[in-house]
């Protein structure tokens, strides 16, 4: 059974309160990103005065990067897009370290050390040995670390206007995703909200149609009896 001229105006205005709801949440979060965009940008101005432009700029980039964040899409039954934020924990130094100790000396070949006294007696011999000298374990080199964090490119001690500035962009990619999301519900509710608004034009039109009918009729009924 369809719904009734009452219960779909009804539903109609409960879409319209929701859209109205989320255009206004919308607007604030919008409001927010720009303000912290801003304040980004503001607090790396400020610390490129105090440590100089050259100090603070792409030359100072990793040579190997990877994404602390990823952002993961789905789309619901509803139709509506979701956008998820997921970001990789820093492993700590000590945690990194913890790998390269213990010993070390596996890795280089022992040989014995010859003493004084057995050297002139080898040389004697026809079977002479190699140097008897221990070769050193080759130097490990340091791996270059792609998860490093984003600050330690400017050095190690950063003014706090370049930590603020970090702070103020980890929020704009969080709230990015909260924005997106929001758009394509709101997109979502706008076109269910026409579609309602189609069906329920429907009924008025044909009552419409029936009243528009008895003034025509009696306009026809007085012009006869005037004639």
């Amino acid at each position: 059974m369809g719904l009734s001229e009452k219960e779909e105006c009804v539903l109609l205005d409960k879409k319209l309160l929701v859209f109205m709801d989320q255009l206004e949440l919308l607007e604030e979060k919008r409001g927010r990103l720009n303000s912290l965009i801003e304040q980004g940008w503001f607090s790396m101005s400020k610390a490129r005065y105090s440590m100089g432009n050259k100090q603070v700029s792409a030359l100072q980039y990793g040579s190997e990067m990877e994404p602390l964040v990823r952002v993961h899409t789905r789309t619901l039954e509803s139709g509506e897009a979701e956008f998820q934020t997921k970001r990789r924990t820093l492993k700590s130094p000590e945690e990194r370290q913890v790998e390269d100790i213990g010993p070390k000396d596996k890795e280089g070949v022992r040989r014995r050390v010859k003493t004084k006294e057995e050297v002139p007696e080898m040389d004697q011999s026809d079977n002479k040995q190699p140097s008897t000298e221990t070769e050193p374990a080759p130097a490990s080199k340091p791996e270059p670390n792609p998860q490093q964090d984003p600050l330690k490119w400017f050095g190690i001690l950063v003014p706090q206007t370049l930590k603020q500035a970090q702070a103020s962009f980890k929020q704009v990619v969080e709230l990015s995703a909260e924005v997106a999301a929001l758009q394509s519900a709101v997109l979502t509710t706008r076109q269910q909200l026409q579609m309602k608004q189609k069906s329920s034009s429907q009924i008025p039109e044909q009552t419409d149609r029936r009243t528009d009918q008895i003034p025509e009729q009696t306009d026809r009924q007085t012009d006869q009896i005037t004639d």
